[in-house]
């Protein structure tokens, strides 16, 4: 049984942090809204750091 990896999510706006497995996301250029307050940006500036796009990017 695989164990789906975890990204590390951070909002720009209100800097709610929190994880998702990758397939629960968008794409990294697409856009995504903050569950707390719903800012909405491109998925990738919602990584909380490098690895953790780079995680998306390649789980997706």
């Amino acid at each position: 049984m695989a164990h789906e990896a975890f990204v590390q999510l951070s909002c720009p706006e209100c800097s709610k942090n929190w994880e998702s497995t990758p397939s629960e996301l968008p794409a990294h250029d697409e856009n995504f809204s903050c569950p707390e307050c719903h800012a909405t940006r491109r998925m990738a500036l919602f990584t909380r750091t490098d690895r953790d796009l780079e995680n998306l990017k390649r789980l997706q």
